[in-house]
């Protein structure tokens, strides 16, 4: 894996604005983002397009559809296919959403993830967007994604052709789980890797956790042998480095993009 290959997630400089995003990803030969809504609605859907375009730049992912568990999903997810579509990336990346009073528990919020998937996929597949569901460490379980191993969510995908849904691999929300490994094969087998995401794991973790993804090579996840796991397993796309680190985005975001980039190469 390469600079070919690299793609940074906005949110991991989320303190820089898009376009200077954008014109520092073409100073350093940065060749792909990955998009996060909402700060790209306070943009411009057709602005943000135009400006990625035209800087010759990928959009290797949108972040995010799902939430499945909530009232209005459908609706906000429709959007997120036509905003995928403007922007012209192929991935819209699904937290699944956690436990609401209509589903209080796991098995009936994974029910509904999978039921909510299956009444989206034809809107996605006539717009050429692939879904991939992005299982999250079980410490998300209670209120973001009921969907905690790459297991879980293949077998949800697993019902559906592969060109349409799949899952993003993601070390920080996968590291911990020993069946994982296999887990990639079997998604590997099935062309079912549409995102792979890069993030360390550090401790202690920050109150309400949700911020505590580290940067490359400062925790305990060995990434190279994730990255080989994904290699081996056949997936040959971007590599998306997606931190959310209060730490982070305190600092100067053309700074932390630099030093991004020389972890990736280092790593």
């Amino acid at each position: 894996m390469n600079l070919d290959r690299f793609s940074v997630n906005q949110m991991t400089v989320k303190q820089l604005a898009l376009p200077e995003l954008i014109a520092h990803c073409v100073r350093l030969g940065i060749p792909g983002v990955g998009l996060w809504r909402a700060p790209v609605q306070e943009y411009g859907i057709e602005a943000a397009a135009s400006l990625v375009r035209d800087a010759g730049l990928a959009v290797t992912t949108l972040c995010r559809g799902g939430f499945f568990t909530s009232d209005g999903w459908e609706e906000d997810n429709r959007a997120a296919i036509d905003e995928a579509v403007t922007l012209g990336t192929d991935t819209l990346v699904l937290v699944s959403g956690g436990l609401t009073p209509a589903c209080p528990d796991l098995l009936s919020a994974r029910a509904r993830i999978a039921e909510a998937i299956g009444e989206l996929t034809p809107y996605a597949g006539e717009h050429g967007i692939r879904l991939a569901i992005e299982p999250l460490h079980p410490m998300y379980a209670s209120d973001r994604c009921a969907v905690s191993t790459l297991d879980q969510a293949l077998e949800i995908a697993e019902r559906f052709p592969a060109d349409q849904v799949g899952v993003t691999v993601d070390t920080y929300h996968l590291w911990w789980d020993d069946r994982a490994p296999a887990a990639v094969e079997r998604a590997g087998a099935q062309g079912r890797i549409h995102s792979f995401q890069l993030a360390d794991w550090t401790t202690p973790l920050p109150a309400g956790v949700l911020n505590g993804r580290g940067q490359l090579g400062e925790g305990c996840i060995d990434l190279r042998a994730w990255a080989d796991l994904v290699e081996k397993a056949g997936y040959t796309g971007p590599v998306e480095v997606e931190l959310f680190n209060d730490e982070l985005w305190a600092r100067d975001g053309v700074e932390v993009l630099e030093e991004t980039l020389e972890r990736f190469l280092a790593v």
